[in-house]
């Protein structure tokens, strides 16, 4: 079982950034795929962006490329997501998530990840 606890989200002025950060309790990320989703309210989960357990492959939704990167740390306890030129559209509730089966299902598709934080709030206003 790994439990994932996102932290760093919070309110920020359009064209501003924010760091969010997932980390597993009590154990290291090595070996799992990772993956951020983003949810409005009364909209569906959407796809933000993922990495591969070996770091070297990243994926990316369309409305965040160029602005947002997924990265980990070299321990693989904890991965990260650099959120830049932020807007609006971007208020949602921050997803980690993270699947034990490496390689295996899309990337972009929730159902590929069988581990979830609980979310963190990223509100940015206009």
């Amino acid at each position: 079982q790994v439990q994932l606890v996102e932290s760093g989200g919070g309110l920020v002025q359009a064209g501003g950034s924010l760091r969010l950060s997932c980390a597993a309790s009590g154990r290291t990320l090595r070996s799992h795929d990772m993956g951020w989703f983003r949810q409005a309210p009364g909209k569906e989960r959407e796809f933000v962006a993922a990495i591969s357990w070996s770091g070297g492959s990243t994926y990316y939704g369309d409305s965040v490329k160029g602005r947002f990167t997924i990265s980990g740390d070299n321990a693989k306890i904890r991965v990260y997501l650099q959120m830049n030129s932020l807007k609006p559209e971007d208020t949602a509730v921050y997803y980690c998530a993270a699947d034990s089966r490496p390689y295996s299902g899309s990337y972009y598709s929730p159902s590929k990840y069988d581990f979830w934080g609980q979310g963190t709030q990223v509100t940015v206003s206009s």
